[in-house]
């Protein structure tokens, strides 16, 4: 391998194993988000099924 051709894997292998453990640390100091946008509440409501045509 070229000189060139080995620092361009040295780098790609930072980047990628340095996103990983970069990516793995912020999930360990904030593992779930607490806070939400309204919105997004569950509606089960059981009379409002689908309408059901014979056409």
């Amino acid at each position: 391998m070229t000189p060139t051709a080995i620092v361009f894997l040295i780098g790609a292998v930072l980047i990628v194993w340095g996103g990983l453990v970069a990516s793995i640390l912020l999930l360990r100091a904030r593992p779930e988000r607490t806070d939400y946008p309204a919105g997004g509440e569950h509606d089960a409501r059981d009379d409002a099924g689908p309408v059901e045509r014979d056409t």
